[in-house]
């Protein structure tokens, strides 16, 4: 690659970060130009409706990288920046106020958006998405103790809101659409275990319950639930899924469905031009399919897969994909995206709040979930990654390392 050559970033996400950092670490002299629609560095999101919801994280602690770090890379970070199109054909971006970025080779990593609920008084004030640090930000400035709160969705965001709003001695409802919690994400056993866990907290959730419209002055002060109930609140924090970021790159011809398409090494249907992170449709060899992933590690390596790949050295991206959540003084990771399996084994006591459930197809891991178990779901991606055959017995069994079923 030429000293020369300019490199443009569209998106200064978790991703967008690790394209521009990676690009510096493996000898890149050209430009780096890293743009990013928000006033802030490149951030960790987690924290967003965990530490920094709680006032226990400032925002510099988010950044992945502090200020200065930027300036000795040379990357030229350029916040409040809007992209309005891609030109191909001249390998030109085109910016909000008209200026014009020239660019050798481009990486998309532009990440989601909020799924909006459009209902009846959803523009009243104290009805908030959590998406942003803005977002966390001025849900905190409204939070006080007794603050009544309505989450809107029982998926992984809507349960850490609830319960850092819990901790925060706030009176937390969850509504739920579907009959369960997590459904598309976790087995039935799972969702109860959720449940009992958050409802034994002090938290109440409503199943099988959506909103039909908010009411209030000027302010929201009122849930109209499908049940015919009518709560009073305070606040409502809407958690119902986020819509991938693939506008630019659409209007640019290149392929999308569900997310820009990419191949292993993150290129698009443009030779010139990658893309990675939440945005992103990408084939995974392990899983045998195509997925987007909406990961915290997913951004991070698939990201640094592109910075390479703008090099022309990227190995090919399949890694288990892998999730994780903190809800109260319990952490909760999963691994695998399992679809359909022939049974489940789960190692440990439900009830102590410490175990592991696994999923099986052809007596192989295809997918496990632990809850305070992380030893034991490092052990479940190695047999998964070594495609053991494995008895329902052993795995039951605790007495049975699990390392040990490693050798077999």
């Amino acid at each position: 690659m030429s000293d020369n050559q300019q490199f443009v970033v569209i998106g200064a996400s978790q991703a967008g970060g690790w394209v521009a950092k990676t690009l510096r670490n493996e000898g890149f002299k050209g430009s780096v130009i890293l743009i990013g629609e928000e006033p802030y560095l490149p951030y960790e999101r987690p924290p967003l409706s965990k530490g920094a919801l709680a006032g226990e994280a400032t925002l510099e602690s988010t950044y992945f990288w502090a200020p200065e770090e930027y300036d000795d890379l040379d990357i030229d970070v350029r916040v409040n920046t809007r992209v309005t199109k891609i030109d191909r054909g001249k390998k030109q971006v085109i910016l909000y106020n008209g200026d014009i970025l020239k660019f050798d080779r481009l990486a998309i990593t532009t990440g989601a958006r909020v799924r909006v609920l459009p209902i009846e008084g959803s523009n009243l004030d104290g009805i908030f998405y959590l998406r942003t640090m803005a977002d966390t930000k001025a849900i905190r400035a409204t939070l006080k103790e007794g603050t009544k709160a309505l989450i809107v969705g029982g998926g992984w965001i809507g349960l850490e809101c609830a319960s850092t709003l819990k901790q925060l001695n706030c009176e937390v409802t969850i509504i739920e659409a579907a009959e369960r919690l997590c459904g598309r994400a976790v087995t039935p056993e799972i969702s109860d275990w959720m449940f009992h866990f958050h409802t034994n907290r002090g938290i109440k959730i409503k199943l099988n319950t959506t909103l039909n419209s908010f009411t209030g002055d000027s302010y929201l002060s009122k849930a109209n639930l499908s049940n015919g109930e009518i709560i009073n609140i305070d606040m409502a924090i809407i958690g119902i899924g986020v819509i991938p970021n693939i506008e630019l790159a659409e209007d640019a011809g290149l392929a999308v469905d569900n997310g820009i398409v990419v191949d292993t090494k993150t290129q698009t249907s443009d030779p010139n031009i990658f893309a990675a992170g939440d945005v992103t449709n990408h084939p995974n060899e392990i899983l045998g399919r195509h997925i987007r992933l909406e990961s915290w590690e997913n951004a991070q390596n698939q990201g640094i897969v592109a910075g390479k790949a703008l090099l022309d050295l990227a190995e090919p991206y399949a890694e288990i994909p892998w999730f994780w959540s903190d809800q109260f003084d319990t952490n909760i990771q999963m691994i695998g995206l399992p679809e359909k399996w022939d049974s489940t084994v789960t190692r440990g006591e439900p009830k102590s709040n410490e175990f592991i459930t696994f999923y099986l197809r052809n007596n192989q891991i295809i997918g496990a979930i632990s809850i305070n178990a992380p030893r034991d779901l490092r052990f479940a991606k190695r047999l998964m990654q070594a495609k053991k055959h494995l008895s329902v017995e052993d795995l039951a069994n605790t007495g049975v390392k699990l390392q040990s079923l490693l050798k077999n």
